[in-house]
């Protein structure tokens, strides 16, 4: 660490003695001081200090003080340590460690890290002392003026004591210093000056680490660029020198190359090659001279001086100056070794230089100025050399005549060239001359010009200071000698003399004297190069010539070509322009004439104005904008003028970073061109990309992972190309963005590509065949690259592979695995593919991932993220940008007012390409502000207006092109039948010949002789007709390869080829002159207005055999079948086309594949099969999940491999269908009769265990699932159990204190063990299986000997054992005691290993990591403590939850806890390694009590208390991946199977459910609520349903097709009840978690939070104007919200218990509610007032309703009557009574002249007049309690409920019953009827909604035929589950013995046939049938015998299966 600039304080006289006593007073003081930042500064101090004495060892040999000083480090580095700076400390440490070896080697070393232990107890301390050390072994010497560029408080600084002055002391900010202790640097003298002499102490303020560092290649491997190749010859040339400044790599490298000989004489070899191939290159360009010259320092003498003739040869044999061998030979020079150069050869560069200089006077001046810029460069190289001697009248006198020559010219850059060159050629004296006599005898100037060169080479800042004073006296000197007769001009007299900057210069060139600046600048020079930047600011600023203008001219060349260099890093190049700012700014220091401002212009714009570098271009742009506003009008005029001038011939000195391809190098080791073909490459990519739209996409970490956790795309995945990761996973739905994206990924790659960097390589994967094998060289060759290219690039270069479309190449493989990427010999690349989220699986990432699967739980491997939808924002720059690109008919806010009006619209542009699509053809499908929110725009609707607009337009761009005649005719008779008719139809044909010919592969490659005579031919030819369409077709060309613009497009056309609205219509004439796609029924389609409308007539037509949907399967195709859905919805022709498919596969067989393709679309479409007749359907492979199939016929149906996942077939009848390979998703579940206390595999997986509450032990075969033994024996119930590592047995723990040792194959008792005086608590194997531990209630620990049955160990005496676990080799046992220690014992011997110490609670749970080399335990706080097995540390302590979980690979901890129900739930994973948490798994609704890990570690199973459901979580993305439901009490255990493809989870339901993970379907369902339904609205103007649940959601239900368009998430508890607004623009809901909630309609956006209830929430209502909202519930208060604000307005007092119901009146001036005693209120909304109390039932009020004139209210009560109350007086009018027990329910007629009422106990409705009080009807029939009654919206039905179930239909004015819905087979398998869930709908129809306690919500239609009514069903949501009760399955065929077990426990009746090879031997086989059949004596009588003889076969089979067996295992639902 370094501190200060100390150079020029007291500090320098004292002797290393003194140093060191004043730093021991500055730590006394230190250690004294109370105050933290005093102490510091001390600290501070005393550093600077022992820094000064270390350095004066340097120069003073003094005995006894190196060991004071490491002392003196070691309490510095305590004292440091105490203050908590232990990175400070630890570099102290090290410098005491570095001075002691001097003295004593090790002995201080020990002491201090003693000392260090003695003061740090804490035990991560001993980890940064290791990791220290591993820093000290990788660098452990580092050049002492090198410091590394980060701040002083960074814990990774590791600087050394003799560098960086400038930097404040130890751990203190600069910002907290005050401007008195900043500390800076100006130039000496200048402080008492005046003036902000501090702002520029920020610039150059370190030394920093040069750039160049090479990375060493391993033994026989090619070099990449010849600077490798001379640092690698650097470190062998000077490997003593270099020694301790090496890092670890290039030390390791160095002692390898040590011992290989033949590796030494190859580099040396080589370095002679690449000589030898400059010598042969035609042109040697500047590159090439850098690349070669780059050597020389490290040239033997030979090839030294061969370069430097090569190079002295091209120079004089040039006819034009050849600049680039002139620096050359400058370098070499310049690099030379000593004895490398001999005055001889100095003199003849020398008289070749001077030739060349006389003989290019007469050239231009940029000549002169580059040559007399060269000769300098040689003279700075032969005086820092000393060559001297120079023939004064053959070289010095003509050069120095030449030179002063130039006095003539004004040019002041070619001036300066010129006195730079004259004072270079003064320092390299001639052979006799009276001034060098004269300065020998001066005796200082010698002094000081020897001195020079070493100085600043050995950086002794002393020394060189002090040798620029000794040239300054010495020229004075010497000028009194001489007696000049011309007035002497100083460093100061030239700024004082007022004489211009130019004649100052000519003036010196007439001068025979050396000057200060030039040393000056030769040592700034150096400096700068070398990194010592803070000594460069010291030397420039205190130099006794910095205001000399020649001196500030250089010294601004050198700051500028410091910016312009690119090998500096971006703070050194801003820092260099601030420096030139400085200059040009503060005049009061540095004097700068008007000549030096001009040039810091000229530098200034030059760096403004370069290409391509945004670092300096900025800084020095930034810098002329503050100048320019600064200066004054003189000044702002100068920079307008410098502005104006051409500058270009004077370019700053940079050394090309760049070389020739191919390079020296690569020609050298016979390398191929590769480079100049990737920079071809580049510039292609790089090219205008159109007019394309581009916004940058946005993601998401996972498919389920939350929208609102979205990043930005391009930055994860440069995060991904920085990491250790290989393959990166793009998904995202159709048109979201994947193809854009990664051409785009691949531009901006290319634009930071350099030479020899990683490749960015685009592959479209369907254009290349066979990418699993050798995807890389075939795309290679694809691009022209040779075979030799190739093989460089395989062997030699790493590529970043962005492959395009893996589902459109419909791969299957592991692209990364089948081309053995990263393998040895292999191709080096990191993998970004992109690929259709619905194209895969939920087991996707096999075809992906790195490595195998026991491999991939590394993260490290594998990223994935999913696109997201455009959010608004994006939308809105999508619209901006478009607009100003495509200059459309419509401006943006157009567009914007349109989405707003169009929401189905608004939701499909979230795609990004069906935004492009939607901008296209909105102009054209609507007017801007038309009012059209109705309207509903599908997708399918976009791609037929787009491709409409498509083909018109290209005809007319047809139209305008110039075609030959056959082509003119062509394009015309196309017009005459319609271009765009026939477009479209060739659109068509060409995707089903795609599909048909090529199994959709996207790509069509067409050759005109090969495919002359094939398909391709039809649409690839050159007919005129064909050419004309495929050009005005969306297709996009590829040299011989044809592709859709997009694949959706492909998809869209095969669609349109199984159907078209057009060719289901004929138009009557004349045609209008615009068509409209799409039919008159069709949503889609639109009004022609004027005559262009008319009328449409259908064309009847059947189903065609040869449509797509009959010669292949699209079941999988989800895009494609996305299009059909919605035509589906559109067109109902179509829908009947389906069903017609299915009815024909009824007869005919070939049209099963069409019938499979058909039903599949109508499922998913949310078509319903209620009551339908399928008897005899064919669809064998067609995907029925999540399909409604209540009481329809399937007799005799084909079924097989038919995809049933979570459909509902209750009341179905099955009977003979065939069902062979049907999936069902889900096993059948184990159910007991008895409490399940837990479950465990096998290790094997092939056997099961379930402990029973009874003690009991049940075997099952996983094979069948069948048990095998039933294992009795314990009195009481087991405690602990455990299977053997081979699965062979069991061994049980109980309550009664045993211990048995099963036989699962026999279930034999093997062993019994007694001894424990207590119950057993847990029992365990060893990983071996010859040990078992036994853990009793006291806590003794027994370890028994299976082999001998011998008590090996009896562990006790330790404390209460509260758990245990073994190592996983088995040596050792950890127990956990109530002590708080965690005890290691070694098993073999029984003896006492280790006690762990730490915890300050007892141990509850112990476990080890998989390695066994950690070992994990928890305490009763929750704190989890990590700890190294072998040592015994602790090396980690976390605390994350009162439950912690280790993951397989013990990387990582899952911590959960269990909460309160408004508490934060979730799980919280925490990486080991670091202690950090990476990870929260979130959105239960329950509180979590357990997770398990899958084998692999990279998913989570959890189950909940009181959560009935099982979530499936990915570790990686923390995402949900699949929630199982099924049981009906909360799950109390989950596990996975060994193999991880199985979940068993136990439930106080008393069954064990079995799921098959990965089962869950792939595509987006909608399925209905999980629990009860609680309320129900209907909107009609939106023509939907909105339900209530107690599962916490609403969800918003199309009416028509019961589809669940929404779902409201939000609440955390039961919705109880929903209400919509007036407007039905809004809905209120309200909630058992206190809250109301405002939602929009549309949207499903929750737009405000209602807060202020304590309590439940029961009930919510809208006031007729919409504008408030009443709510209800346990609190005793009603209050009134203001819907627009959602601020309370009222809290309405006085209810006395809780409120049970509240209702506006309907002029909602007033407000009822009723309380739990009954009592009815009426309050007054404006006020909040209580109006009425209305007294008079004597028990609860359980309804209330509003007569619809809001008179009168009527109220049912528990007390048996319904009271009808005057709402004006408040009084009772009527009491109706009649019913004989309490009234529930009570509701008005619409016309309100009537009120019906209704009893539970009764079970009677009663009809009563409400003028009268009469009772006009009873109505008699229900069998159970009447919970709804409703009327019809025209009043003419009244419908009613009961708690079964039962529903009826009553006719108002006759009262009889119309319908009775027991009399209805498909609601008695579903449930009863919630009490409140029931709503008609519109009084257009006479159709009712009803929900149940199931979850399940309904549409019924009531249909009257004459005098009698119908109630059908419409449709029904279902839970997510299987539904089958009640089906019939008798004699269906084909199930395997699983799937009838899976149908008889879900409900379903009859028996199933048995398999003829599932039968037993007693079945007669199938030869001897046949036999029997062909027999003569077989008659129809013998058939009949053969059937019985079949029959009774199979029955007897079916009977046999065992009672043991399926005992306690019962088959109800």
């Amino acid at each position: 660490m370094l501190f200060g600039n100390i150079i020029s304080s007291p500090r320098d006289v004292l002797t290393p003695t003194q140093a060191l006593e004043l730093a021991n007073a500055y730590l006394e003081h230190a250690s004294k001081a109370n105050d933290p930042y005093i102490a510091l500064i001390l600290c501070h101090d005393t550093e600077v200090s022992l820094s000064q004495a270390a350095r004066g060892l340097k120069r003073f040999e003094v005995q006894g003080v190196h060991e004071g000083i490491a002392d003196a480090y070691v309490s510095l580095g305590r004292l440091l340590d105490k203050r908590g700076r232990r990175n400070e400390a630890q570099a102290c440490y090290k410098k005491a460690d570095k001075l002691s070896e001097r003295v004593q080697r090790g002995h201080s070393k020990a002491r201090h890290r003693n000392c260090l232990q003695d003061d740090c107890q804490c035990q991560c301390h001993g980890l940064h002392r290791r990791e220290d050390t591993q820093e000290v072994g990788q660098e452990q010497h580092v050049q002492e003026s090198i410091q590394e560029p980060d701040h002083l408080s960074q814990s990774q600084s590791t600087q050394d004591p003799d560098i960086n002055n400038n930097n404040p002391p130890v751990g203190i900010p600069c910002d907290s210093m005050s401007n008195n202790e900043k500390p800076y640097l100006v130039p000496a003298g200048e402080q008492e000056q005046g003036g902000d002499t501090r702002k520029n102490s920020q610039i150059f303020a370190k030394n920093i680490r040069p750039p160049g560092k090479v990375k060493p290649p391993k033994a026989d491997e090619r070099f990449s660029t010849t600077s490798q190749l001379a640092a690698c010859l650097c470190l062998m040339k000077h490997s003593q020198l270099l020694g301790d400044m090496l890092d670890a790599p290039a030390r390791r490298w160095l002692e390898a190359i040590e011992k290989d000989n033949d590796e030494q004489d190859r580099l040396k070899i080589l370095a002679t090659n690449v000589i030898r191939a400059f010598q042969r290159e035609e042109i040697k360009d500047g590159k090439a001279v850098a690349e070669v010259v780059s050597l020389a320092p490290v040239l033997e003498k030979s090839d030294f001086q061969y370069l430097l003739r090569e190079l002295c040869k091209g120079i004089d044999q040039s006819i034009l100056l050849d600049v680039h061998q002139l620096h050359g030979v400058a370098q070499l020079i310049h690099c030379a070794e000593p004895g490398y150069l001999d005055a001889g050869d100095l003199v003849k560069i020398l008289e070749l230089l001077s030739i060349r200089l006389r003989n290019t006077h007469a050239q231009s001046s940029n000549h002169m100025y580059q040559l007399t810029m060269t000769v300098s460069r040689v003279l700075d190289a032969m005086a820092d050399t000393r060559v001297g001697g120079l023939d004064r009248e053959k070289l010095h006198e003509p050069l120095s005549l030449y030179l002063s020559g130039i006095q003539d010219i004004s040019d002041p850059h070619l001036v300066y060239q010129a006195a730079y060159a004259y004072q270079a050629l003064l320092y390299v004296p001639d052979d006799e001359t009276l001034w060098q006599a004269t300065l020998r005898r001066t005796g200082k100037v010698i002094q000081g010009v020897a001195g020079l060169v070493n100085a600043v080479k050995s950086l002794d800042l002393n020394r060189f200071m002090d040798g620029l004073k000794d040239i300054q006296q010495g020229v004075s000197g010497a000028v009194h000698v001489f007696k000049l007769t011309k007035p002497t001009i100083g460093d100061a007299s030239l700024v004082d003399s007022g004489k211009d900057f130019v004649e100052c210069m000519k003036e010196e060139l007439g001068l025979k004297r050396k000057l200060t600046w030039y040393p000056a600048l030769r040592g700034a020079e150096s400096l700068l190069r070398s990194g010592q930047h803070a000594n460069f600011k010291k030397v420039v600023c205190e130099a006794p010539c910095r205001r000399d203008p020649v001196f500030q001219w250089g010294l601004c060349q050198l700051l500028g070509e410091a910016a312009a260099d690119s090998m500096w890093d971006a703070k050194t190049r801003q820092g260099a322009v601030m420096f030139l700012g400085e200059i040009y700014s503060d005049r009061t220091v540095w004097k700068s004439q008007a000549n030096v401002q001009e040039w810091i212009l000229v530098i200034l714009m030059k760096l403004a104005s370069s290409c391509g570098d945004d670092v300096q271009a900025a800084a020095a742009s930034s810098l002329i904008r503050d100048l320019e506003l600064k200066a004054d009008t003189q000044g702002r005029e100068n920079i307008q003028a410098c502005r104006q001038k051409d500058h270009a011939m004077y370019p700053l000195r940079i050394t090309s970073s760049t070389t020739a391809s191919p390079s020296l190098i690569d020609r050298a080791q016979n390398r191929p061109d590769v480079e100049g073909h990737l920079r071809q490459l580049r510039k292609q990519h790089l090219m205008v990309q159109g007019n394309a739209v581009y916004i940058p996409p946005q993601a998401k970490a996972g498919l389920q992972a939350s929208d609102e956790s979205r990043f930005q795309l391009m930055d994860k995945v440069k995060e991904f190309l920085n990491s250790e990761q290989r393959v990166f996973l793009l998904l995202g739905d159709p048109g979201a963005g994947k193809s854009t994206f990664s051409r785009a990924l691949n531009r901006e790659l290319w634009s930071a590509y350099k030479k020899d960097g990683e490749i960015p390589l685009h592959i479209n994967l369907p254009a290349i065949d066979k990418p699993e094998n050798d995807m890389i060289a075939k795309q290679l060759r694809k691009m022209e690259l040779t075979e030799p290219q190739i093989r460089e690039l395989k062997v030699h270069r790493k590529f970043i592979l962005i492959c395009d479309g893996y589902d459109e190449s419909q791969q299957t493989h592991n692209l990364y695995a089948t081309n053995r990427l990263n393998e040895p010999g292999e191709w080096a690349a990191k993998m970004i593919i992109s690929c259709r989220t619905e194209y895969l699986g939920i087991d996707y990432r096999d075809r992906f991932q790195p490595g195998d699967r026991n491999e991939r739980s590394k993260t490290t491997q594998f990223q994935e993220a999913v696109i997201t939808p455009f959010s608004e924002s994006q939308i809105d720059v999508y619209i901006n940008e478009y607009v100003s690109i495509q200059h459309p008919l419509w401006e943006a806010k157009d567009y914007k007012e349109a989405l707003d009006l169009i929401p189905s619209l608004k939701e499909l542009v979230k795609n990004p390409f069906l935004m492009t699509l939607s901008l296209e053809v909105m102009p054209r499908m609507m007017d801007p502000g038309e009012r059209i929110s109705a309207t509903h725009i599908t997708k399918v609707g976009l791609y037929d207006h787009f491709i409409e607009h498509w083909f018109e337009r290209g005809k007319k761009r047809l139209g305008e092109k110039k075609l030959n005649p056959q082509s003119r005719a062509a394009f015309e008779g196309l017009i005459d039948e319609g271009f765009t008719r026939n477009g479209i139809d060739f659109l068509k044909n060409l995707a089903v010949a795609v599909y048909k010919e090529q199994g959709g592969h996207p790509i069509v490659e067409y050759s005109r002789y090969k495919d002359h005579h094939s398909w391709k031919s039809e649409f690839f030819s050159r007919d005129d007709e064909k050419q004309l369409l495929r050009e005005a077709c969306p297709l996009t060309r590829n040299g011989n390869q044809y592709r859709f613009i997009h694949r959706s497009l492909l998809e869209y056309g095969l669609a349109l080829a199984v159907f078209d609205p057009q060719d289901w219509r004929r138009r009557a004439t004349p045609v209008p002159s615009l068509e409209r796609r799409g039919s008159a029924s069709s949503v889609s389609s639109f009004e022609m207005h004027g005559d262009a409308e008319r009328e449409i007539r259908e064309i009847e037509r059947g189903p065609d055999l040869s449509s797509p949907l009959a010669w292949r399967s699209f079941v999988n195709e989800h895009s494609l079948v996305k299009f059909l859905e919605e035509r589906v919805q559109q067109e109902p022709v179509f829908k009947q086309q389906l069903m017609d498919y299915i009815e024909y596969s009824k007869v005919d067989k070939k049209w099963r594949t069409a019938a499979a393709n058909a039903i599949t679309i109508l499922v998913r479409a949310g078509i319903q099969f209620i009551s339908t007749d399928l008897q005899g359907i064919r669809i064998p492979g067609a995907d029925l999940s999540y399909g409604v199939f209540d009481a329809v016929n399937l007799q005799g149906a084909d079924l097989r491999k038919v995809n049933l996942s979570n459909a509902w077939f209750l009341g179905s009848d099955l009977s003979r269908a065939q069902m062979k390979d049907v999936q069902f998703g889900e096993l059948p579940f184990l159910k007991f009769d008895r409490e399940v206390k837990t479950c465990i595999y096998s290790p094997d997986g092939t056997s099961f265990a379930v402990v029973l509450s009874d003690g009991s032990i049940n075997v099952y075969g996983t094979s069948n699932w069948e048990r095998s033994q039933i294992l009795s024996g314990h009195s009481r119930s087991i405690t602990g159990i455990a299977y053997s590592p081979n699965g062979e047995r069991i061994i049980s723990g109980s309550r009664d204190s045993g211990v048995r040792v099963w036989d699962v194959a026999t279930g034999d008792c093997l062993y019994i063990f007694i001894g424990h005086a207590s119950k057993v608590y847990d029992v365990a194997y060893s990983p071996q299986g010859l040990v078992i531990a036994l853990r009793s209630w006291y806590g003794t620990v027994r370890l028994w000997d299976l082999e001998s049955g011998d008590c090996r160990s009896i562990i006790s005496g330790c404390g209460f054992s509260t758990g245990m676990a073994f190592s996983p080799k088995g040596d050792t046992i950890a127990i956990g005691c109530d002590d708080c220690r965690v005890r290691l014992w070694d098993i073999a011997s029984g003896e006492f290993r280790r006690i762990l110490i730490g915890h300050t609670h007892n141990v509850t749970n112990i476990a080890y990591s998989a390695q066994g080399d950690l070992l994990i335990s928890k305490d009763s706080r929750y704190v989890v403590r990590i700890w190294k097995a072998e040592t015994g540390t602790c090396r980690l302590i976390m605390q994350g939850g009162e439950y912690a979980v280790l993951s397989p690979k013990g990387n990582q901890i899952a911590f959960y806890k269990r909460a309160g129900l408004f508490r934060d739930l979730g799980v919280a994973l925490w990486d080991v390694e670091t202690g950090v948490c990476v990870r929260k798994l979130s959105g239960f609704k329950r509180e979590v009590d357990k997770v398990v890990y899958s084998p692999q570690g990279d998913h989570i199973v959890t189950g909940g208390n009181g959560d009935d459901a099982v979530r499936l979580w990915d570790v990686e993305t923390g995402e949900c991946r699949q929630m199982m439901t099924g049981h009906t009490e909360q799950v109390t255990k989950v596990l996975y199977s060994p193999k991880g493809d199985y979940i068993a989870s136990a439930s106080d339901d008393n069954t064990v459910r079995l799921w098959n993970v990965g089962s869950g379907s792939s595509r987006n369902t909608s399925i209905g609520h999980r629990r009860a339904v609680l309320g129900l609205q209907y909107s009609s103007k939106r023509n939907e349903v909105a339900s209530c649940s107690r599962d916490s959601t609403i969800r918003l239900w199309d009416a028509e097709t019961g589809v669940c368009s929404r779902t409201l998430t939000g609440h955390r508890s039961s919705v109880n009840a929903i209400s919509y607004s007036p407007q039905q623009d809004c809905l209120a809901s309200c909630s058992d978690d206190c809250k109301v909630r405002l939602w929009d309609a549309e949207t499903g956006a929750c737009l405000r939070i209602l807060s202020g209830h304590t309590e439940a929430v029961l009930d919510v209502a809208f006031s007729p104007q919409g504008n408030h909202i009443a709510s209800a519930g346990y609190g005793l208060r009603v209050r009134l919200w203001n819907a627009e604000t959602g601020k309370c307005q009222h809290t309405l007092k006085g209810n006395s218990r809780r409120v049970m119901f509240v209702a506006y009146s309907p002029l909602g001036s007033q407000v009822a509610s009723v309380d739990f005693y009954g009592t009815v209120r009426l309050w007054d909304v404006e006020t909040g007032v209580c109006q009425h109390t209305l007294r008079g039932h004597y028990d609860d009020v359980n309804q209330i309703n509003y007569s619809p004139n809001g008179n009168q209210i009527a109220s049912a009560s528990s007390d048996n009557t319904v009271r009808l109350w005057d709402v004006k007086m408040g009084v009772c009018s009527h009491i109706l009574r009649g019913h004989r027990s309490n009234v529930t329910r009570v509701v008005y007629s619409p016309r309100g002249d009537q009120v019906a009422s209704a009893s539970t106990f009764d079970q009677t409705v009663r009809l009563w007049d409400t003028e009268s009080g009469k009772s006009h009807h009873i109505l008699i029939g229900h069998k159970e309690g009447i919970d709804t009654i409703a009327y019809s919206p025209r009043g003419n039905l009244i419908a009613s409920w009961s708690d079964s179930g039962e529903g009826r239909l009553w006719d108002v004015a006759t009262g009889d019953c119309v319908w009775n819905l027991e009399r209805d087979r498909l609601t008695e398998y579903d449930g009863c009827l919630w009490s409140h869930p029931f709503v008609w709908m519109s009084s257009d129809v006479d159709s009712f909604i009803t929900g149940y306690e199931s979850g399940s919500v309904r549409r019924w239609d009531v249909i009257k035929a004459g005098d009698r009514y119908h109630v059908r069903m419409r449709w029904r949501s279902t839970n997510g589950q299987l539904g089958l009760k009640g089906a019939c399955v008798q004699d269906v065929q084909g199930l395997s013995d699983i799937n009838k077990r899976l149908l008889k426990q879900r409900g379903a009746t009859g028996e199933p046939t048995v398999r003829l090879r599932e039968t037993s031997k007693k079945v007669m086989t199938m030869a001897s049938v046949v036999s029997k059949l062909k027999s003569p004596a077989s008659n129809t009588e013998g058939s009949d015998s053969l059937s019985t003889s079949l029959a009774i076969s199979f029955t007897e089979h079916s009977e046999q299966p065992s009672e043991q067996a399926m005992g306690a295992e019962t088959l109800e639902s």
